[in-house]
């Protein structure tokens, strides 16, 4: 077989490969549970933790972005994150829940991870925030490890979009008129 032509049929699928979770458009999510660590509450600057489950995600639009506990991760989808601060949306229509897999940290950095979603719960209050110490969702949902994936939803919980990656330009867009259509 030509080398030309295996190189092109395997350049076609790295697509596939990348994105390779188990979220369906138009299908809810897959049903998931943290009970280790779970979604960080802010109450007069005091961080305490409860369960958390995907069955909380009803009720209002949402932007899920779960990443791997790795700065690189959290730095990959910043654009679409800051797309979102700029639109200012409603919150009670819209909330952004940021699922971070402290399992996938660099080894040693467990607590530095832990410090850092606090940290940032106590900057963005309003954004609903779950520290997944066992990396619950990531094995739930059949994320790829050292990433980041973006995951809309509308008020019923129905997928809407789902990547895996670093997002583009084009995908940001889609992603906000999505949101916007929804609202």
């Amino acid at each position: 077989m030509n080398k030309k032509l295996i190189i092109t049929l395997l350049a076609g699928l790295l697509p596939t490969l990348a994105s390779a979770h188990n979220l369906e458009i138009g299908q809810v999510l897959p049903s998931v549970d943290v009970a280790d660590k779970g979604e960080i509450l802010l109450t007069q600057d005091k961080i305490a933790y409860q369960a958390w489950a995907t069955e909380q995600l009803v009720g209002k639009v949402r932007v899920i972005q779960a990443i791997a506990g790795r700065s690189a991760a959290k730095e990959m989808n910043a654009p679409m994150i800051d797309a979102i601060k700029a639109a200012d949306l409603p919150t009670d229509k819209y909330q952004t829940t940021t699922i971070i897999n402290q399992d996938d940290a660099i080894w040693g950095t467990g607590g530095f991870v832990k410090s850092s979603a606090e940290d940032s719960k106590r900057e963005f209050a309003w954004s609903s925030m779950v520290l997944d110490a066992n990396g619950n969702v990531q094995q739930a949902w059949d994320l790829q490890p050292e990433n980041s994936m973006i995951a809309l939803l509308d008020a019923k919980g129905t997928v809407l979009f789902a990547q895996e990656g670093q997002l583009s330009e084009q995908e940001i867009q889609q992603v906000m008129k999505l949101i916007n259509n929804s609202l």
